[in-house]
């Protein structure tokens, strides 16, 4: 077949409309993809003298200036494309919580268990995982560390030393905003030590100070259209081929250290 230049001229102008298309698209596209970067193993976050209002708008100022962090970390499921999943967060505390702003991109929200305490990790949720003390260890049936699954009614969920599914959401505050296949989750999450029992009347939060580490990770259950979650996603590196051991193993946490102003 012959190619004329008129077809040629035609073609990289084209490719050319093409390209600038994608600049474009990328530079309006609201998740700056290049300013993802390396997972680390350390974060900080910066103490607040303004609480911020837990309503799902990232609004307030503490977090205007805050630290992006990368929820990037494939735990479970097949590769996955930037318009099916994106993930970061933004850290603050002051002496009574300390204060989670997630961004997430997913195409598709569902939430197909109608009983929240069954199977409610196959449902689209956050999860944050918290060990007071960064002691690390064992936390699937303790409360050495907790796994806090934030459901989309902003219901939270985690198991019990008695392996019985409970809600905690008077441990943790959180709301969601979604505007289109973007979500803004704003949670408060109160700390409480190892000691803590379920049902008892006495279990005394644990007061923040600065330069005080946490043992902290959070992640993302990514479900589209099937019976269990497709996807887990999370914030740090965990080692070896289970990488499914957060709700078990406190070891895999990253070190979050409080900072003075």
């Amino acid at each position: 077949m012959k190619i004329t230049s008129s077809f040629l001229l035609f073609f990289c102008l084209l490719l050319s409309a093409c390209q600038e298309k994608k600049i474009v698209s990328e530079k309006n596209n609201s998740f700056p993809l290049k300013e993802i970067q390396e997972t680390p193993k350390n974060f900080t976050a910066f103490k607040t003298s303004q609480t911020p209002v837990i309503d799902g708008v990232a609004s307030d100022a503490c977090w205007q200036n805050a630290k992006w962090y990368p929820m990037q970390e494939r735990w479970l499921g097949a590769t996955y494309t930037s318009e099916d999943f994106q993930g970061r967060y933004k850290l603050t505390w002051d002496e009574k919580h300390i204060y989670i702003l997630a961004e997430i991109v997913d195409d598709t929200l569902i939430d197909i268990h109608a009983d929240g305490l069954k199977n409610y990790w196959d449902d689209d949720c956050l999860e944050i995982f918290i060990d007071e003390d960064h002691s690390g260890g064992q936390h699937q049936y303790s409360h050495n560390a907790f796994a806090y699954h934030i459901a989309l009614d902003n219901r939270v969920v985690d198991v019990g030393p008695d392996q019985v599914f409970r809600y905690y959401t008077d441990h943790l505050l959180s709301r969601r905003v979604t505007k289109g296949n973007t979500s803004i989750w704003e949670s408060a999450m109160t700390l409480y030590n190892d000691q803590y029992q379920d049902g008892a009347s006495n279990n005394s939060p644990v007061k923040l100070s600065a330069e005080k580490q946490v043992g902290f990770a959070i992640a993302y259950c990514d479900n589209d259209h099937s019976s269990e979650r497709e996807n887990f996603i999370g914030s740090v590196v965990v080692e070896g081929e289970d990488k499914n051991r957060g709700w078990i193993d406190a070891g895999i946490f990253g070190n979050l250290t409080l900072k003075d102003e």
